[in-house]
């Protein structure tokens, strides 16, 4: 067995909403398969907006409810981060662009993935839409989309352990 451990990122515009939410269900699923010391989760935003707040409160109350705790602190996505991470997922196609300008190898573009690349329950959504501007549906379908996700995003890392 490969000693690897594996590092992801989740990237959405402004780290409160999205990708808080994807790093606190993955960081879940990985300890409820006692991964915690071979997988590390992160999590970043496109822009500099909330750097330092925690995630939306909405979105807090709605992992709540689904037995997750956002607990995150915003922060930007950096090119250092190419470095870290072996994963970083984006939640749309806008995070990948704003992502992929700060590769500066192709190395670095290959690491980056669209979070439901991952799907198989909801593989009929190319993206994990934003829901800041929306109600609790929105809230309920980004949970619904992340859970699916993370749940392929794992079989994934697995393998590279």
């Amino acid at each position: 067995m490969n000693k690897k451990n594996i590092n992801l990122l989740f990237v959405c515009l402004g780290n409160i909403c999205r990708s808080p939410a994807a790093e606190g269900i993955m960081k879940k699923i990985i300890e409820d398969e006692g991964l915690e010391n071979r997988v590390f989760v992160d999590s970043a935003g496109t822009s500099n907006w909330n750097e330092g707040k925690t995630p939306d409160e909405r979105m807090r109350l709605h992992g709540k409810k689904r037995g997750y705790d956002f607990c995150s602190v915003a922060r930007t996505f950096r090119s250092s981060d190419f470095e870290k991470f072996d994963y970083i997922l984006v939640m749309d196609n806008n995070n990948f662009m704003n992502v992929k300008k700060l590769a500066s190898t192709e190395e670095d573009v290959a690491k980056i993935h669209r979070m439901t690349d991952f799907s198989k329950d909801f593989s009929d959504h190319d993206h994990v839409p934003d829901p800041y501007y929306g109600g609790d549906d929105g809230f309920n379908l980004v949970m619904d989309l992340l859970e699916d996700a993370a749940k392929g995003l794992l079989e994934e890392v697995k393998t590279k352990l």
